[in-house]
């Protein structure tokens, strides 16, 4: 299933290239920079699926106990770390000609930066096994109290006044036609990679912990 998943991936992520940068029009103002919208956006919104999985398997972990959910939280976290710093990365890339600064503490940013480093902190608490033999439950209790960051990324450019654009109301919300179309083949294409990286991660970290135990009962054994 990985496999057909990953063919999938390519295959959409090499069509969507085409939809960007020969189907999409060029934005009249930004000119060919907006072109980066089209990778910001998908790569934004499932970081944020990243940490929506992190929520409810840290729920999962505290109701079950059940070691397996943790580890999809952390595989789910580590993808959202490095989609979301992408996301900094191709938003100053992208304000660079437009707001003429490499950075500007905009709401939509600057909540956005500290969600990065919330679950940046969850990944190293897991790496330093904080809470010992019930480090999994301290990493749950994080991964649902740093949840709570995620909608007021999504909610801060229309709360409180921000030079960011929005794809939905005043801001942005007159997309042509012709770039819906980029922007849906985008995320579709964007899903998929999510999809298969987060496989191939989950399954990683379920094989370690085979190994881990296999290890401990041979030692035990021996």
């Amino acid at each position: 299933m990985t496999g057909i998943l990953t063919v999938l991936a390519a295959l959409f992520l090499a069509a969507s290239q085409w939809f960007i940068w020969a189907y999409a029009p060029v934005e009249e103002t930004m000119g060919l920079v907006q072109k980066i919208f089209y990778l910001h956006l998908p790569l934004a919104w499932w970081s944020f699926m990243s940490f929506l999985m992190v929520f409810v398997a840290s729920i999962m972990v505290l109701a079950t106990g059940k070691t397996v959910w943790d580890r999809l939280a952390r595989a789910a976290a580590e993808l959202g770390v490095l989609f979301s710093g992408l996301v900094l990365v191709t938003g100053s890339l992208w304000g660079k000609p437009i707001w003429n600064v490499w950075w500007t503490w905009d709401p939509r940013l600057t909540t956005t930066l500290v969600m990065w480093f919330v679950y940046a902190a969850y990944l190293l608490i897991g790496q330093a096994g904080i809470g010992g033999g019930r480090a999994f439950a301290v990493r749950a209790a994080l991964g649902i109290l740093a949840f709570l960051d995620v909608p007021l990324v999504f909610y801060s450019a229309r709360k409180w006044r921000s030079i960011h654009p929005t794809v939905f109301g005043s801001q942005g919300g007159g997309l042509d036609p012709d770039m819906w179309v980029a922007v849906l083949f985008s995320l579709v294409a964007v899903g998929f990679l999510w999809v298969v990286l987060l496989r191939i991660r989950f399954g990683q970290m379920n094989t370690n912990e085979r190994l881990r135990r296999l290890f401990m009962k041979m030692t035990d054994q021996g």
